[in-house]
């Protein structure tokens, strides 16, 4: 308990002591800055001499007499701050000795250099404004444990700036994939979370209960479905970029609530949609990065396009050595074949899910360098638009890159009469076990007997891409606050 924790009670002592005196730094509702941290080192300069107003986190000491040295820490970066007796008075500069790593202040005071040469601000004023009652990360070793990191991301955004610096590219990928789709004539949109019948992927749903109709709804797996509704509508061009929430494991690549981009474009295809993909992409890496070759995880990665197209089947066949071809329709003979190649096999598992088993474990891994995996079978894509001159398998392509999947993509299946079929195959699916099998949603066949376009439709992970683009190796590095177990 924290009453029993000695750097807290001293600290909590602190804070009374202060209020006894009539100091209480929370009862400060505001403070102006004229600089951040970063404007006063790049603009030295200029601002030499210049009172400015600076705040924030006082994350070091070095105390000589009657000159103490302070860090101050912003969201731009740190200033060193000179606090004289001479300048601030004998009660304020005892004062400021008492303050603690993690305490935030406010300070105002001159641009100078000293003798080193280090741009600081020679304080002549200062505020307490928030007084820590635990003690920050140490400095020097940072803060390394990974449970504590996720778990208490402030202290990792504290501790580690590098980590801040992964989010500040997240946000500059998403603004630059707004700006990509919005100068092609995309519209953004927003589709419902809560949805009576989940779709657009075969994936098992959170539940949730709406009280005043008394109704179960799920939590969305996907915004497919409804954005597809939007093209019947009239729409040309939509995207979103929002949260899904899938009821699956947590490993290294996937978290429960993740984000995800999809776009659909009326009266296009899956070869459309690939080269809106690779040019998507490297626009992204070159605006946030200034470059389209990246490293990720020691491999040096091209993304410039075109990107490599290869087909599925024969990709599974050069890395397994078998044509699943072959017995196509043989779940058992799928599945002896699925334990012989050492994959995860369920008794219920049918032909589809273990091709798509044997393609993530034997087939993504390797490929590095950006590529396409294209045509799928149908039975592993219950919304994709049949081939026209094989009509087993669908306009479907999976974009990947450093082994990760970061799109899947398809040219969308508009005809009413086979989504119907598709959605009562993958109910039997269901019937035999399969609860990540697609459910049945009638309204959307409905929506699709009104007539739709073809289209071409394009799911990009944001997490992922994130993940390539910052060099992290987990998605948990990308994600601000994953999915855990609760503390003890």
């Amino acid at each position: 308990m924290v009453e029993h924790d000695p750097l807290y009670s001293d600290r909590l002592s602190k804070l009374l002591r202060w209020r006894e005196k009539g100091i209480d730094p929370f009862t400060i509702t505001k403070f102006e800055r004229s600089h951040l941290a970063a404007e006063i080192v790049s603009g030295y300069e200029t601002l030499q001499g210049q009172t400015v107003r600076v705040a924030g986190r006082l994350t070091a000491f070095r105390e000589h007499g009657k000159l103490t040295f302070a860090d101050l820490v912003d969201s731009s970066g740190r200033i060193q701050l000179l606090v004289r007796l001479n300048n601030v008075g004998e009660e304020a500069y005892r004062q400021f000795g008492e303050l603690d790593t993690g305490d935030i202040i406010g300070a105002e005071g001159t641009v100078t250099k000293t003798r080193t040469g280090e741009v600081s601000v020679e304080v002549f004023k200062f505020w307490i404004l928030a007084k820590a009652l635990r003690p920050i990360p140490e400095k020097w070793h940072g803060l390394r444990d990974v449970e504590v990191r996720y778990r208490q991301r402030y202290l990792d955004l504290i501790a580690n700036p590098e980590v801040r610096e992964i989010f500040v590219k997240r946000s500059q990928i998403i603004q630059a994939i707004r700006r990509f789709l919005d100068e092609r004539g995309f519209i953004e949109v927003e589709t419902p979370i809560l949805q009576p019948v989940y779709g657009g992927a075969l994936a098992r749903p959170f539940i949730t209960h709406h009280n005043a109709l008394d109704m179960d709804l799920y939590l969305r797996i996907a915004p497919e479905l409804y954005l597809k509704r939007l093209i019947v509508g009239g729409f040309d061009k939509v995207y979103e970029i929002g949260r899904n929430f899938r009821n699956e494991g947590v490993d290294a690549r996937h978290n429960p609530e993740f984000t995800m981009l999809e776009a659909y474009q009326a009266y296009a295809d899956y070869h459309d949609i690939m080269r809106l993909t690779e040019e998507l992409v490297a626009y992204v890496a070159q605006l946030v990065l200034g470059t389209t070759t990246i490293v990720y995880q020691g491999h040096t990665i091209d993304l410039t396009p075109p990107w490599r197209r290869v087909s599925l089947m024969e990709a599974l066949k050069e890395a397994t050595g078998v044509d699943f071809r072959e017995f196509r329709g043989d779940d058992e003979k799928a599945r002896q074949i699925g334990r012989e190649l050492g994959l995860s096999v369920e008794p219920t598992d049918h032909w589809g899910r273990v091709l798509d088993e044997a393609l993530k474990k034997k087939v993504v891994p390797n490929l590095i360098q950006p590529t396409f995996l294209i045509d799928y079978p149908v039975e592993i894509s219950p919304l994709a638009k049949r081939k026209p001159d094989d009509p087993t398998m669908t306009e479907r392509f999976q974009g990947f890159i450093g082994g990760l999947e970061v799109a899947n993509a398809f040219s969308e299946l508009n005809d009413p009469l086979d989504q119907r079929e598709r959605f009562e195959m993958q109910q039997r699916l269901r019937e035999r076990g399969d609860m990540e099998a697609h459910p049945l949603d009638w309204d959307f066949v409905r929506a699709l007997e009104y007539g739709m376009p073809p289209t071409g439709g394009l799911g990009i992970g944001i997490d992922r891409l994130t993940m390539l683009l910052t060099n992290s190796p987990s998605i948990r590095e990308v994600i601000l606050f994953p999915l855990l177990r609760p503390e003890e």
